[in-house]
């Protein structure tokens, strides 16, 4: 079931409960060959993933520290998204892009870090293209070591959170949730045309 754009992007929000049933090996190949088409720097592509389910979706919880309701652990499949600095320096120090050296501090801001970002928002965008319901949730800092440990991840990839993903146990917005308990910014506030 594909939907049109407008209506991905009215209809994406965070969905905390999800039914016991799994997602589609079709809709999780084309989750996460959407998510590798996100913008990158350079064409650097200094993302990687890690898809988890059953079995390793059991020990991800066991082990890794989440910021998150126990509720996210009812979703069938978690992604946890990596950004790798090294890649961005090492891209942005070859001939054709001027740079000689890996000087981080060339970097206005962390583009592999916004690059993944980029990614997790086509990762949530396409779970509902594919009608289901995903969120993204936190990582807490000392649970990057065990994660990278136990699930094999090399010492340079720095998870930027993770999606859990599943079918929707809810229909509406999840009671607590943030967008019941405060309006949307009015869009003359948050944008502006020519000057400030």
């Amino acid at each position: 079931m594909t939907v049109e754009f407008q209506d991905v992007v009215r209809r994406r929000r965070m969905v905390r409960r999800f039914t016991g049933e799994p997602v589609a090996d079709e809709s999780v190949l084309r989750i996460m060959r959407n998510a590798v088409r996100g913008p990158s720097a350079g064409f650097s592509q200094g993302q990687a993933f890690l898809v988890l389910r059953d079995a390793e979706l059991a020990r991800f919880h066991e082990v890794v520290d989440v910021m998150a309701t126990d509720s996210v652990r009812t979703a069938p499949m978690v992604v946890v998204p990596f950004s790798v600095k090294d890649v961005y320096l090492d891209r942005y120090a070859l001939p054709d892009k001027g740079w000689t050296d890996r000087d981080e501090d060339r970097w206005p801001v962390p583009f592999w870090h916004i690059d993944t970002g980029m990614a997790v928002l086509l990762i949530l965008q396409t779970a509902v293209d594919e009608g289901l319901g995903a969120v993204y949730f936190g990582i807490r800092a000392d649970g990057s070591d065990r994660l990278r440990a136990e699930f094999g991840v090399p010492d340079d990839h720095v998870p930027i959170g993770a999606v859990a993903i599943g079918h929707p146990a809810e229909g509406s917005t999840s009671e607590g949730a943030s967008p019941l308990t405060r309006a949307r910014r009015p869009f003359d506030e948050v944008v502006r045309f020519g000057r400030w």
